[in-house]
């Protein structure tokens, strides 16, 4: 953990958390002259994964998004499908939907967590049913590090014949009912990006049964044939993980369970220090098990206070990068055609949700600072103000950070 800061530097979101154990599993890689794809260090995290997930095989990938459209290939989704997905997500999620081309069909959340609304995705389940339509899947989002329902969601896919695909994106070690993020449905996807939990700078991983995880690795590999010279009969991807980011990424899974307790902890401190505040409400880290901490999410009412994206701006002013809850996908300009069942509860969501700086490596000084800067911008007297010290409307706000490339 890093020590006291200086208020003059930026306190990030989610900040990569390295050690002198990363830094020496990457010299150890680049010294044993493994640079590409298929070392010894890409086969041992691919191992590590598996167990971490506890499924039976995994592949690491360039990124989440990579490992997002080898499971819809793997599962041989393509034009005329209609794919599942949350409307409250990161856009990659729904951008693979239309890299296969087959037509997304959004699902309304929960308003608390941003988690898909199982009585929603029973409306559309029934609806796309009723009209002669069986979706070929459902994307299911693990959201700031907490599983979706899987129990429920399980279920009632199940009676559909509907399969989950799990995007565990953020979620890697989160819990549903004792079982780890990745395991559930027939493919899980992982996120290795520079904001994660564990990070290996850039990369994702596709975990599940053994028979899918080869097809993804073949395809992964340029789809290419067994042959001494290159052969292919299908398109492939240059999607394999580099040796490289593979020994950052092992070296990040022996932390993970203590970068977990210390974003529990930042989480849990939040809550202490700032729950009395009058209208700010936290999201819970997961109903149903153990998320892993990646985000806290609070929900700022707005009788009471300005929105998140005013809250924003002003913490900026501070020095501090927060941001409002997602932008619900169906509120996209680029998915305004798309169908969505229900939205209420995801508009809800990104209209007063604000997500604070949670990454392990934050120091207590650093979320001292935040706590400080939020408890005097969200007094009764700073409120009243608030509007004047940043000079801009609501909408001018919300229309400025849709401006801005989301993290995730």
């Amino acid at each position: 953990m890093l020590n006291s800061t200086n208020p003059a530097q930026r306190i990030h979101l989610s900040a990569p958390h390295m050690s002198r154990r990363e830094r020496a599993a990457l010299l150890d890689a680049f010294d044993s002259n493994w640079i590409a794809p298929n070392g010894p260090a890409l086969r041992e995290f691919e191992a590590r994964l598996r167990s971490v997930a506890d499924t039976e095989d995994a592949v690491g990938v360039t990124s989440g998004t990579a490992a997002l459209h080898l499971a819809l290939l793997t599962l041989g989704i393509g034009p005329g499908d209609i794919v599942l997905c949350p409307s409250v997500t990161f856009v990659a999620t729904a951008n693979v939907i239309r890299y296969v081309g087959a037509t997304p069909h959004f699902v309304d959340c929960d308003r608390s967590t941003g988690l898909i609304d199982p009585e929603s995705l029973v409306h559309a389940l029934y609806s796309l049913d009723a009209a002669g339509h069986r979706p070929a899947a459902l994307i299911a989002v693990d959201l700031y590090g907490s599983c979706a329902d899987y129990t429920t969601l399980e279920a009632v896919c199940g009676r559909y014949g509907v399969p989950i695909i799990e995007d565990a994106a953020e979620a890697i070690g989160a819990k549903h009912l004792g079982r780890p993020a990745g395991s559930f449905g027939r493919l899980g996807v992982f996120s290795f990006n520079g904001n994660k939990l564990v990070t290996t700078g850039g990369g994702g991983a596709l975990v599940g049964p053994t028979e899918l995880v080869d097809k993804a690795r073949f395809l992964a590999s340029q789809a290419r044939e067994a042959a001494l010279h290159f052969e292919h009969r299908e398109i492939g991807y240059a999607y394999r993980l580099s040796n490289l980011s593979a020994a950052i990424g092992i070296a990040q899974l022996s932390r993970l369970n203590l970068m977990i307790e210390r974003t529990r902890s930042i989480h849990e401190r939040y809550v202490t220090e700032l729950g009395s505040i009058p209208g700010l409400l936290f999201a819970p880290q997961s109903l149903l098990g153990e998320g892993n901490g990646w985000l806290t999410v609070g929900h700022l009412d707005q009788s009471i206070h300005p929105s998140p994206h005013l809250v924003c701006e002003a913490l900026a002013d501070h020095n501090i990068e927060a941001r409002p809850a997602w932008k619900p996908m169906h509120m996209q300009p680029l998915y305004a055609d798309v169908q969505i069942t229900g939205g209420q509860g995801a508009q809800a969501h990104f209209e007063r949700g604000i997500c604070l700086p949670s990454g392990s490596s934050m120091s207590e000084d650093d979320q001292s600072r935040v706590i400080r800067a939020l408890r005097s911008l969200l007094t009764t007297d700073a409120v009243v103000d608030l509007g004047e010290q940043i000079d801009i409307t609501d909408e001018q706000a919300q229309q400025h950070q849709g401006s801005r490339a989301p993290m995730s």
